[in-house]
């Protein structure tokens, strides 16, 4: 087989990178590799701002895929092998594939506190929930390991099932908030304070890209579906025994140092044990392990490809690696390029789309010879989301990020309402939490962006009696 471009992987940034491949250069053959076959799909973005945006629901299926897209072809197989310097791929059919441009976006697996260990669950792809929502009906008590989004939100969403959640910090969501704002999600973990708004809840459409997966064949290392994004909750009941207490017990500082079983712990009432860092050994019907991931890059022939310390590929300004014509999106790669003022890498649903719409830019302008630049996504870090049923916007250094503590804070909440945290340092806004439906997203990129001098309004700029955007529209 042969094609202009190739991408390897079924996720979030493989497929958008196909399709806007499709888009910007329909003459050329466009070939997808994926293990997984691509059930749906949900696109159509909706900008909040120039960089911000919310993706909406819009299903879709493989065969659509290649229907409205007559350049794009999708093979289900796994690749085997990749060679550089003759670019060519194989794979586990024996299937030979030659390429002009390659793009990896094989995505990240979980990292488990323990692997092969059936009763430790991480949770990244379809599967995997799958797997996570058929246990949930029968269980009595489950140990929630890791502060990131899926953790926090397994522990609001879950009903009739006793938690202990297990995080390294000091305080709840601490990769994405300050304590200001885990203060302000607190009252949600009292179950009797929000099983009301639990029997409320009505189940909204998702409006997010979200990827369903089958298993095509059996792998040792198991198969690997599309990131989830962050209505993943969203596809299973997420309620424990009827008559089981709804509890959430905090471990604060600590982290599992080992996963043991009954008889190790000396004792049989719960299926296996964790052993804290703070000397306590907690007992349950199973391990949810949400402690990051780790890029995906284990194929045969990338070894000659400049990683970083995690596995990441690393990649230039272009998203190219180091070798010539491969490049990789996602969290598959690593940014190795000067970054701008107000932009990081985090292995997050949004930065998987936005790379892979700019490295099929990339592509194309390469294979053409055209002069092109970065794409603007990357002058701005922003991520939209949910926690505790309120709508999350991070923006720039949200958290003070490259700032070396030296900066202040503007702080507004409202009990219940919203949450608005501004980084000013210099007289300049660095970056925003928003919490809540506080329409303040587009003014705040743009203060970010333009790096203007608010100074002299000092604390109005949070006055709830003055709309800023007034000012900064």
């Amino acid at each position: 087989m042969e094609s202009t471009f190739v991408i390897i992987g079924g996720g979030i940034s493989g497929v958008t990178c196909a399709k806007s491949l499709a888009f910007l250069s329909p003459e050329e053959s466009t070939l997808l590799i994926t293990s997984n076959s691509l059930i749906k799909v949900v696109t159509n973005v909706v900008p909040l701002g120039k960089v911000s945006m919310q993706l909406n629901i819009s299903k879709d299926s493989s065969v659509s895929l290649t229907s409205d897209n007559p350049s794009i072809k999708i093979l289900n197989e796994t690749v085997r092998r990749i060679d550089p310097e003759s670019k060519t791929l194989e794979t586990e059919s024996k299937k030979l594939i030659k390429f002009k441009k390659l793009c990896i976006c094989t995505g990240a697996r979980p990292r488990l506190i323990c692997e092969d260990n059936p009763l430790v669950l991480g949770i990244r792809d379809t599967e995997s929930v799958e797997n996570f929502s058929r246990r949930i009906p029968e269980a009595r008590r489950i140990v929630v390991v890791g502060n990131g989004g899926i953790a926090t939100e397994i522990v609001y969403k879950i009903k009739n099932v006793e938690i202990v959640w297990v995080i390294k910090d000091r305080h709840i969501s601490a990769t994405f908030v300050d304590p200001g704002a885990a203060e302000f999600f607190q009252s949600k973990l009292s179950r009797e304070e929000s099983s009301s708004e639990h029997s409320k809840e009505n189940i909204n459409f998702c409006k997010r890209i979200k990827y369903t997966a089958t298993k095509m064949g059996k792998s040792k290392e198991g198969v690997t579906g599309a990131a989830l994004g962050p209505d993943w909750h969203q596809v299973f009941a997420p309620e424990g025994l009827e008559n089981s207490p709804s509890k959430v017990e905090i471990e604060y500082e600590c982290e599992v140092s080992r996963v043991m079983t009954p008889e190790a712990a000396g004792s049989t009432g719960w299926p296996v044990f964790a052993e804290l860092t703070n000397g306590k050994i907690v007992g349950c019907d199973f391990i949810v392990s949400a402690t990051g991931v780790t890029p995906n890059t284990d194929i045969i022939g990338l070894e000659g490809i400049e990683k970083s310390e995690d596995g990441g590929l690393l990649v230039d300004w272009k998203l190219e690696t180091s070798c010539e014509d491969v490049y990789a999106a996602g969290d598959a790669c690593t940014a190795n390029w000067e970054l701008s003022d107000h932009w990081f890498q985090m292995r997050l649903w949004t930065q998987a789309y936005q790379m892979g719409c700019y490295a099929a830019k990339s592509m194309v302008s390469t294979l053409r010879s055209e002069h092109f630049l970065q794409d603007f996504s990357f002058e701005l870090f922003t991520h939209v989301t949910r926690f505790f049923g309120y709508k999350i916007v991070l923006l720039g250094l949200y958290n003070g990020q490259k700032l070396s503590g030296d900066y202040e804070i503007l702080l507004r909440m409202t009990k219940d309402e919203e949450y608005v945290k501004l980084v000013v340092k210099g007289g300049k806004l660095q970056g925003a939490v928003l919490i809540g439906e506080t329409d303040l997203e587009e003014v705040c990129e743009n203060l970010i962006l333009n790096q203007l001098d608010v100074s002299i309004y000092g604390e109005d700029l949070l006055d709830p009696n003055i709309d800023i955007e007034d000012y900064f529209d």
